[in-house]
């Protein structure tokens, strides 16, 4: 049996995006293991006996201490020499670098998940100058270098961190379109725009506030609802005392952080997300499997998600005027074009956002890599 491993910054990364990847893979017969720190997720993931996870000790998120990263890489190669899988898939910055490197050192073939280059790419400082040639040391022995959109898989190319033909786009991690599916919207009669997301600047966050404050300036019938996690300790993060003020002139209603979005997607009209960039946007791809339109930026990974004009609008990024216009422009439309542009996402989301082709997608790389090395054990 062959045995695959999957390693991420965070038991929560796993257990919310990999999961079903995790199943699909052990479906198939192959034996899986997980390699994350351990959270308060570990214990939701190990309810099912068939999952062993593998706790990291050494692998810290935020830190930019190069100890801390000698002792993650150390800690992955001691690991995969332990364990010995067949293959190993990496998720996020560490993951992708130092278990890159680990990989090439234990002899086994790996492929790393670039799902978003977010904070790293968009704020330039010393950090970031030292990120890039570490990608480019890290993925130049990787079988295969996956991107959720085509943008990041060229500004990678383009930087020469990777060589063409050594990378592939997959859109995203996938989306459940069974357990995100249309939901008849209850008796309230009041437009939404609906924000999901970590309270980010990066997200847009000040933007969909500022159109929030524009919009209900013409249309107090109009509501805004925020959906997310507001955390101080993120550099990026929004101040609450900032958020506070759009509350408190009642520009906006603030949820905080929700178990099950889709009692809110399910009321909403619209689903907004006016971030810098993305990866493949997950709130975008749920509202798009519920059946409701979209208004996103034209930037990496957003534009990729709809169809300007069909299932939604894309909009400048940092322009909170064109995007209250754009939130005008939706808010003025019939609600049997509403409803066909709501159509158009969900059958954008089942064609080409499906958990289950993404799965299977990964699955067909690993088989790329167990008959080619196969062949050349051979020789």
């Amino acid at each position: 049996m062959k045995k695959i491993a999957i390693v991420a910054n965070s038991t929560w990364n796993i257990f919310n995006f990999r999961l079903q990847l995790i199943r699909h893979f052990q479906s198939k017969g192959y034996d899986v293991i997980i390699i994350s720190p351990t959270d308060k997720y570990t214990e939701l993931l190990l309810k099912d006996n068939s999952l062993c996870h593998i706790p990291l000790f050494q692998l810290a998120p935020q830190s930019k201490n190069p100890i801390c990263d000698i002792s993650l890489l150390r800690e992955l190669f001691t690991i995969y020499k332990k364990e010995k899988p067949d293959l190993i898939f990496h998720y996020t910055i560490k993951p992708n670098i130092f278990g890159s490197v680990a990989a090439r050192w234990a002899d086994i073939p790996c492929i790393s998940t670039v799902t978003g280059l977010g904070y790293t790419f968009l704020n330039q400082n010393i950090f970031t100058r030292l990120v890039k040639p570490l990608y480019k040391f890290a993925f130049s022995s990787n079988y295969k270098i996956l991107f959720h959109n085509h943008d990041d898989q060229s500004l990678f190319e383009k930087l020469n961190l990777i060589k063409k033909g050594s990378s592939a786009v997959v859109k995203g991690s996938g989306v459940d379109t069974n357990f995100f599916s249309p939901m008849k919207k209850s008796g309230n009669e009041k437009f939404i725009f609906l924000f999901i997301g970590r309270l980010l600047y990066d997200k847009g966050i000040v933007e969909f506030l500022n159109a929030a404050k524009l919009i209900r300036k013409k249309n107090k019938e109009i509501k805004c609802w925020v959906v997310g996690e507001l955390n101080a300790k993120n550099p990026s993060n929004v101040p609450k005392e900032e958020l506070d003020q759009f509350i408190k002139n009642g520009d906006i209603q603030y949820f905080g952080t929700i178990k099950d979005v889709r009692k809110f997607i399910k009321e909403a009209d619209v689903v907004v997300l006016p971030s810098y960039r993305e990866g493949m946007p997950r709130a975008v791809l749920e509202g798009m499997a519920m059946g409701k339109p979209i208004i996103t930026t034209d930037t990496a990974g957003c534009r990729e998600s709809i169809t300007d004009g069909e299932n939604g609008y894309l909009v400048p990024i940092k322009n909170a005027k064109a995007l209250a216009d754009a939130f005008q422009k939706m808010y003025n439309l019939k609600k049997e074009t509403l409803a066909e542009m709501g159509n158009k996402s969900r059958e954008k989301a089942l064609k080409e956002f499906d958990v289950k082709i993404i799965n299977q997608k990964y699955l067909e790389f690993a088989k790329e890599v167990f008959s080619t090395n196969e062949f050349i054990n051979k020789q």
